[in-house]
């Protein structure tokens, strides 16, 4: 089984301007940028666009890099993504999460850089439903009532535990 590791957060560069803050991709992957992530920029996994406001996290983009993270998280499309969710903060920092692939020989595991993507778009939606991702974002028709998609209220003790049992909080 393949082990991937979280790098992060690293902070995306934003200016204030006259209609508002804008984000600057330009130095992300600079050397000595304030980022710090140039040496993750030739690797390949999945990414996550989040913005820390309020004294939490949101997430508001996922994708996945079969090629490496310089040449799919900034391209044009994501960063139209990016600016659109950025804008919706008067306050806030954005933020750039790497789901890093392990260093192996041989070929990368697309096929299991797919499955996280989907599973961490299925989280972000559960987290944020104005996740920007067009695919992958529709909810599964059911929910287990006090465990999982099933709104507020208090949890009776069995749903309680079942949830822990899968590790299930809300």
């Amino acid at each position: 089984m393949a082990s991937f590791k979280v790098q992060g957060p690293f902070r995306v560069p934003y200016e204030s301007r006259k209609g508002g803050r804008t984000l600057v991709f330009d130095d992300f992957w600079a050397t000595g940028a304030d980022a710090d992530a140039d040496y993750l920029a030739d690797e390949r996994g999945c990414y996550v666009f989040a913005v820390r406001a309020g004294g939490g996290l949101k997430p508001v983009y996922v994708g996945q890099a079969t090629r490496t993270f310089r040449q799919e998280t900034f391209n044009p499309n994501n960063r139209h993504k990016y600016h659109n969710a950025f804008s919706g903060y008067a306050k806030g920092t954005p933020l750039m999460f790497f789901v890093v692939h392990p260093a192996q020989k041989g070929r990368t595991n697309s096929k299991e850089i797919s499955e996280i993507e989907v599973f961490l778009i299925q989280a972000g939606v559960a987290m944020n439903p104005s996740l920007q991702n067009v695919k992958g974002t529709q909810s599964p028709s059911w929910s287990i009532k006090g465990v999982i998609r099933s709104g507020v209220g208090k949890r009776s003790s069995s749903e309680a535990q079942f949830g822990t049992l899968f590790g299930l909080h809300r």
